[in-house]
């Protein structure tokens, strides 16, 4: 065929119009943070890279086929755009393969999914539209190549992809071996080539546990005794107060630590638990951080059950669930603990049911050992006020003494409370999710209030601890400026990183000594903090976490990201800062943080490796092991 000169081929055509509406759902719907010229050159160019890419391919095509390739790879890569950005609105993250495993959870987000759609979305398909359009046959966009045209078309991609990846490794060194960071690697390869990136390192980790002969354990150990030394011993304070107790564990669904305190419209958001952090039989940290990557409550489960570090890509309650491990239920079990986990939801959402008898779990009450009805039930499923009062039965039927882990739901994305059930007014931004934040969370306290006298009338609040904690934040970074409009402050990385307080509670019926802590800690923190509480002294256990109550180790709590907190710095977004005054550090004085951060980076990959590896089937963790 004689291709009309005055023709521009299709393939060039989507290839501008796929890269340029890339580009601005970049721009303008992620929240990338844009820091210098080279970035936002960087950001311009690799859509049409990827797009050139993908629509270079049909020259190799006869005609006919040309237009239905480009007809479908526009709306098939316009619905990975598409997916990707209702992912980032709801996590600020970007879906990996192992996140595309855990499909069966989607059944249970269809509300969240309609919250999370805008009316502008529809945009994203305009170009699909009128490629669709011009690929008709009265149009003919079509275009045959001689074979060296071909190849030189093809030529034109790895110049393209070449120029990205050595521009993407002038403005961020070591991009693809050190990406803990996902916002890093799109902004500089961007979505399409971040999947294929994602892809090769799926392929290497599944290697891993193949090719693994425990080698690296030895390592490993020696690293853990010499930076996270056992702190579980009678001479550190509290050691065994709660020997033989009940241990009522409660993770509360998206609560952060900006909500205490606070009040809309006068009227306080969490009334118990202001009064309750600062009660006399409760020990308060305050300066507790999460540390969970895209498992989200499943990732919080996993670092409090084992302190390792949650994977940064997928949940390993998915990805890893048949691994072998050594739990907080199974040291527990060892001590004669009966162990338990309550949680009104289907018994495979985060896969839970294969991990949990993992772990060692004796029992798990899940949504089927509810009574749930419309009258008591909005959002993810039953509220808690029910969910509690319900689960009363069950733990007065435990043999003493039990762990019994209970997980919320009312206050869960989107935050949604039908009228009558609210005791608190909507805030008013410009951000719904964060307008209901506060009236769920109100919802909450008012149920913890209520499980706690329950508590005391079944005659169980003496004989148990209960500890409250946040599983993870509930206000993403996609919602920045609206919360920085109630804090009255700019959130940048600094103020972020402190936004992934959440809380942390040991209260401890007739203590009467309790005291609001100040140091630095985390959810890596909380297993060997139990055991110590308990009197367990597990010496051969392997963690990443320190006793609360002892002088720690290592001066820093890691995040998934590479980030990181420690007593005198925080390092976010590659910046290093001040901890008590929030102020960067001056140029010359950077320096100070990288001794932690190579720290941080081996700790992380240490982690990897023993989860990748399945390392602990190599490990003799001594009397506690498999009784």
């Amino acid at each position: 065929m004689q291709m009309n000169k005055f023709r521009m081929p299709l393939f060039i055509i989507a290839t501008i119009l796929f890269g340029i509406k890339t580009y601005l759902v970049y721009r303008f719907m992620f929240d990338l943070s844009i820091e210098n010229p080279l970035q936002e050159f960087i950001l311009l160019i690799n859509p049409i890279a990827s797009a050139y890419l993908i629509f270079a391919i049909s020259v190799w095509l006869t005609p006919a086929r040309q237009m239905k390739y480009l007809r479908w790879t526009s709306l098939i890569g316009s619905l990975i755009l598409f997916i990707n950005l209702i992912f980032y609105r709801n996590f600020t993250d970007f879906i990996t393969i192992p996140v595309l495993f855990q499909g069966n959870n989607a059944a249970d987000l269809t509300g969240s999914f309609i919250t999370l759609l805008h009316l502008q979305d529809i945009l994203l398909f305009l170009d699909v539209a009128i490629i669709w359009y011009l690929s008709k046959r009265k149009f003919d966009l079509s275009i045959s190549l001689p074979h060296s045209g071909k190849i030189a078309a093809t030529a034109v991609t790895f110049l393209l992809l070449a120029g990205n990846v050595v521009l993407a490794e002038m403005e961020r060194p070591m991009l693809f071996v050190r990406a803990f960071d996902r916002e890093y690697l799109v902004k500089n390869i961007g979505v399409y080539n971040y999947h294929l990136y994602d892809a090769s390192m799926q392929t290497k980790t599944k290697a891993q546990r193949v090719l693994a002969d425990g080698s690296e354990i030895s390592e490993i150990e020696s690293y853990l005794d010499s930076n996270s030394p056992d702190g579980n011993n009678k001479d550190v304070p509290l050691y065994g107060i709660a020997e033989d107790k009940n241990v009522i564990f409660v993770s509360i669904e998206s609560f952060q630590n900006f909500l205490f305190d606070s009040e809309i419209n006068g009227t306080e958001a969490t009334p118990f638990l202001n009064d309750l952090k600062e009660s006399k039989d409760t020990i308060w940290f305050k300066n507790f951080y999460h540390q969970t990557a895209q498992g989200k409550t499943s990732d919080s489960e996993f670092i409090v059950e084992n302190s390792l570090y949650p994977l940064g890509r997928g949940a390993v309650y998915f990805t890893h669930a048949q691994n072998e491990y050594h739990s907080l239920p199974e040291i527990l079990n060892s001590e004669n603990y009966e162990t338990s986990v309550f949680h009104s939801n289907n018994k495979s959402f985060w896969n839970r049911d294969v991990m949990y008898d993992n772990l060692g779990y004796d029992q798990f009450y899940g949504e089927q050992s509810f009574e749930v009805t419309p009258e008591n039930s909005f959002g993810w499923g039953l509220e808690d006020k029910a969910f509690f009062n319900q689960s009363i039965k069950y733990l007065k039927e435990q043999k003493e003494p039990f762990y019994s882990k209970f997980i919320t739901l009312t206050h869960h994305f989107p935050f949604e409370l039908p009228e009558e059930k609210a005791n608190i007014d909507q805030y008013d931004s410009g951000s719904k999710t964060l307008n209901h934040y506060f009236q769920t969370a109100r919802y909450t306290d008012e149920a913890l209030q209520s499980f706690f006298q329950e508590l005391k009338a079944s005659g169980i609040y003496e004989d148990s601890i209960i500890v409250l904690m946040g599983d993870h934040y509930g206000i993403s970074e996609f919602h920045n400026k609206a919360i920085g409009e109630f804090l009255g402050k700019e959130i940048n990385a600094y103020e972020h990183t402190q936004l992934q307080r959440v809380p942390f509670m040991i209260h401890i019926p007739g203590y009467e000594n309790g005291e609001v802590r100040e140091e630095v800690v985390g959810q890596i923190d909380v297993k060997p903090t139990l055991l110590h509480l308990l009197g367990i002294n597990n010496e051969e256990d392997l963690t990443f976490g320190d006793n609360m109550f002892a002088d720690k180790g290592k001066d820093f709590i890691a995040m998934r990201d590479g980030s990181f907190v420690s007593e005198k710095y925080v390092f976010a977004d590659g910046t290093c800062f001040d901890r008590q005054s929030g102020a960067p550090l001056e140029e010359e004085n950077e320096e100070q943080c990288t001794p932690i951060k190579e720290k941080v980076d081996q700790e992380l990959q240490y982690s990897d490796n023993i989860i990748y590896g399945d390392l602990f089937r190599f490990y003799d963790f001594g009397p506690n092991e498999d009784q």
